[in-house]
């Protein structure tokens, strides 16, 4: 195997690297980094010097795609938002008595952390940067914003703002679009502040209620929150839950014996307070019983 030279052209210590873990702590959460590998040390000078263009090009953070190194992040976030637009016509704007809500869970060594809420007459996009936004939040309220954090999402259009320069854009032009409003600026603003707070994110995009545990549970938490809504009252109130290791372990089971119904049961109680029932949904009940027999036979 020939010895490879990572160059560095923008990140957080430009320079010539050679190892991938060395090279991804300094273009990994580093805005725009730029950087490119090389079988030799006068090809990787080159680049350098501007004599060469990057094969690769990280936007903000990194976004990891099946032919990037794997990420061994110490926190996995998991968010998710959505929007009931019942009998709304394609393409039309929500109702205010639309239900809306989001939900995120962190995955901590040694604790887990969920929150939902839900606000009326929302969009989907809103919700999606909102779980975002509350994740952030949350993280920074726990000290993390110097550890290895990897994000787990389902929406394009969070993804695609924070690694792909959009949300750079948007600031340069004064939280602008080039073509007109920015919608929800104000919530793009505090995601663009806290972002600066953090040394290390990764992104991984999942496709939304299939076979991913953890995009299932949250999606299963924020239509708990949307059941619970009812009309003429306040949008759902935040709760903050945390749980201790030992109830996290038990919502996620490393034992692939783990019987089905107890996970359909650890999935549709999602952290009830002890005097309080919840109710649930049975089609999404059913959505994710389906996905845990999925991911039980793939598992097998």
């Amino acid at each position: 195997m020939s010895q490879k030279y990572y160059a560095v052209r923008k990140g957080r210590q430009p320079g010539i690297y050679r190892t991938w873990p060395e090279t991804q702590q300094q273009v990994s959460g580093y805005p725009q980094a730029q950087y490119k590998s090389f079988t030799s040390e006068g090809d990787a000078r080159a680049f350098m010097t501007g004599k060469a263009t990057p094969s690769r090009t990280f936007h903000s953070q990194s976004k990891s795609t099946p032919n990037q190194a794997p990420i061994n992040a110490t926190i996995t976030v998991y968010t998710d938002g959505g929007s009931r637009n019942t009998g709304n016509i394609a393409g039309q704007h929500v109702h205010q008595d639309d239900k809306a809500a989001w939900a995120y869970r962190i995955e901590m060594p040694d604790q887990l952390v969920t929150d939902s809420a839900g606000e009326w007459g929302a969009t989907n996009n809103r919700m999606e940067i909102m779980a975002f936004l509350r994740a952030l939040e949350q993280l920074q309220r726990l000290g993390q914003t110097k550890t290895m954090i990897l994000f787990v999402l389902d929406s394009q259009y969070v993804l695609n703002a924070v690694t792909k320069g959009w949300l750079a854009g948007w600031k340069r032009r004064g939280w602008k679009r080039s073509n007109g409003p920015l919608v929800n600026a104000e919530l793009w603003r505090k995601v663009d502040r806290l972002l600066a707070e953090f040394t290390t994110l990764h992104y991984h995009w999942t496709k939304g209620h299939a076979t991913n545990q953890g995009n299932v549970f949250v999606d299963h938490l924020l239509n708990q929150t949307m059941d619970q809504m009812h009309p003429g009252q306040r949008a759902q109130a935040s709760t903050g839950a945390k749980i201790s290791p030992r109830q996290a372990k038990a919502i996620v089971p490393n034992n692939k014996a783990s019987s089905v119904q107890s996970r359909i049961e650890q999935l549709t109680t999602l952290n009830p307070a002890p005097s309080e029932k919840k109710t649930v949904d049975p089609e999404q009940v059913a959505r994710s019983v389906a996905a845990i027999k999925k991911i039980l036979r793939d598992n097998n």
